[in-house]
């Protein structure tokens, strides 16, 4: 009988199910879970710049029994920074995300057909030399040119890759098809004949589950699952398909099936709170864009929509800007939140000259006296100093500014999170001013959350003087 294995990758995913990021103790928490049901692979999120993220994959590692499994973006992914991240695991992997189809191989890595094989035999070579365990994932398999999906196969397997993925990151085969597909996949290329197959399947049209299963029946070793239902199959309806049919394919599952539906309603609260509803983008019929996600294959309109919704009107030029920052992000974390989309409009439309300057400022709060901000601005060479109180340092602050420009401007939306752990973590804050009409965002980073919250409120500020200054300019 064969053994049907299921990697989860709740955590790599983590991040689009709830359109935040997860928190440090709640990534522990769905490690701990996982393992605990005898998960065959832990898959983890590539990681970025952020020093946070490389210490949660450390602690991941070091405290599960199951396989750890780090990905690692083919285009710009940090080969051995990713590895330091897990090496303490018990059973450590390296995960290489790779776009195959035509489209994608030239927008993501910018390499023909011919220039990619040689790409790929050198990224599987260099994750080699780091990590005995390779996998090769193959990002959008299913509209890849065959020919080449073949030899890029066989090239990652030559160079080491042990096990390989097939990526239906479209959603767009029917359970029939996906099955000759895999069998086809499997006869034209022998190098698999003791290379562990698995697939990962978009349910874009529900057919997930029937997808994953008719792939093990021709042949697949294993499916990618999520824990909550996340546009993959999720564990427990793998796990019910083994249950009802594992018989008559011969097949069964190593996860421990009596616990696996206690675990997903744990962490179903962990992940998704009630109160927290993430919709995808075609199901938008709202008219605000709360919750929505976006993923790689919205186009520039629907993202630009999205952003409309939120409120902001910006010019061709600025939404082009965004765009390829929303592209950027993407591709690396695949699913984009309003939240992220706010921070990116923040970061990179209409950026400014600083007509306001932050030259210092004092905060005294306390639960027994009333707030006051003391801040001092320097606009055309010439300083300003505004005092102001308030229910709290933050809203005392924003008096103190109110002060000195002479003009109070309608808070829109505000909001605060670390970006880092630890005492000394990293605070960001997105302000969003809304002036004749138009809403003007403002991203600040600092140590010092309130510190970030000033500089939000005059990143935004000097976007609406730019303009008023410059009216035939249009945002």
């Amino acid at each position: 009988m064969r053994t049907m294995k299921l990697i989860d990758v709740t955590l790599r995913e983590g991040a689009a199910i709830r359109g935040r990021e997860l928190t440090f103790k709640e990534k522990l928490e769905i490690a701990r879970s996982l393992d605990r049901l005898k998960a065959d692979t832990i898959e983890l999120a590539p990681i970025g710049g952020s020093k946070a993220e490389e210490l949660s994959n450390s602690t991941i590692a070091s405290m599960v029994n199951s396989r750890i499994s780090a990905c690692v973006n083919i285009a710009d992914g940090d080969i051995e920074k990713t590895w330091d991240s897990i090496r303490v695991a018990r059973k450590p992997k390296l995960n290489l995300l790779v776009p195959v189809s035509p489209v994608q191989m030239e927008y993501i890595c910018h390499k023909k057909d011919k220039a990619m094989l040689s790409f790929i035999t050198e990224k599987v070579k260099e994750c080699r030399y780091y990590c005995e365990h390779v996998e090769f994932s193959a990002l959008d398999a299913t509209r890849a040119e065959k020919a080449f999906l073949c030899e890029a196969i066989a090239a990652a397997v030559k160079a080491g890759a042990y096990k390989v993925t097939l990526c239906d990151s479209a959603g767009i085969m029917m359970p029939q098809e996906f099955g000759a597909f895999v069998k086809d996949i499997l006869s034209r290329v022998p190098e698999l004949s003791d290379i562990e197959l698995y697939v990962e399947v978009s349910d874009e049209m529900h057919m997930a589950v029937a997808c994953g299963a008719e792939a093990v029946s021709k042949g697949a070793t294993g499916v990618k699952c999520t824990a909550v239902r996340n546009g993959y199959p999720t564990l427990e309806e793998m796990i019910r398909f083994v249950k009802m049919r594992g018989a008559d394919l011969d097949i069964e599952t190593g996860m421990r099936v009596t616990e696996i539906h206690r675990v997903v309603t744990q962490l179903e609260k962990i992940i998704m709170p009630q109160e927290e509803e993430i919709t995808r983008f075609s199901n938008i019929s709202l008219p605000d864009a709360a919750g929505v996600t976006l993923d790689e294959k919205d186009e520039i309109g629907e993202v630009i929509k999205v952003v409309r919704q939120l409120g902001y009107d910006l010019s061709e030029e600025d939404n082009a800007k965004v765009y390829e920052a929303f592209r950027r992000v993407v591709t690396k974390k695949h699913f984009v939140g309003t939240k992220e989309l706010d921070a990116i409009v923040a970061g990179t439309a209409m950026q400014v000259p600083s007509t306001y300057k932050i030259i210092n400022y004092v905060i005294n709060s306390g639960n027994i006296i009333t707030a006051t901000a003391n801040i001092l601005l320097e606009k055309d060479g010439e300083s300003k100093r505004g005092v102001g109180t308030g229910d709290g340092p933050i809203d005392a602050a924003f008096a103190a500014i109110e002060m000195i420009i002479g003009h109070r401007y309608e808070l829109d939306d505000f909001q605060i999170q670390t970006v880092t752990e630890g005492r000394d973590s990293m605070g960001s804050a997105l302000i969003k001013l809304r002036a004749n009409g138009k809403v003007y965002s403002g991203n600040g980073l600092s140590t010092d959350i309130i510190g970030a919250s000033i500089r939000a409120y005059i990143s935004a500020l000097n976007k609406i003087i730019y303009e008023e200054e410059d009216s035939p300019r249009s945002v």
